[in-house]
């Protein structure tokens, strides 16, 4: 009876808490200050399946900072798709032109 009921809280925990998991780390390459960064959520089919890796993004920003494109160059398309929508949020510093910015984020279970 005691197995079971651990088994169930963990059950429950899972359910509840896997989507508040976040990837490890996102790190930035390039020429631009990154001035705001959201961190990419882990993908609850993702956890539940064991997915982990690393994402890579190309990034295109904006003079005044804000995210133009991103195009997955590679990793899993399910945890590429996570990482593209955090990364949609991140603010880089202002500059006189359009810069080209490299991403990766790196989801462990």
């Amino acid at each position: 009876m005691k197995a079971f009921s651990l088994a169930a809280l963990f059950l429950v925990l899972n359910v509840y808490l896997a989507p508040f998991a976040n990837a490890q780390d996102a790190e930035t390459s390039g020429t631009r200050k990154l001035v705001t960064r959201v961190t990419p959520s882990y993908p609850t089919i993702a956890r539940n399946l064991n997915l982990s890796g690393t994402v890579r993004l190309e990034v295109t920003v904006t003079p005044s900072g804000t995210v133009k494109s991103v195009q997955l160059l590679g990793g899993n398309p399910l945890l590429g798709q996570s990482a593209e929508t955090a990364v949609r949020e991140w603010k880089w510093e202002k500059s006189d032109h359009e810069t080209v910015e490299h991403v990766e984020a790196q989801f462990k279970p």
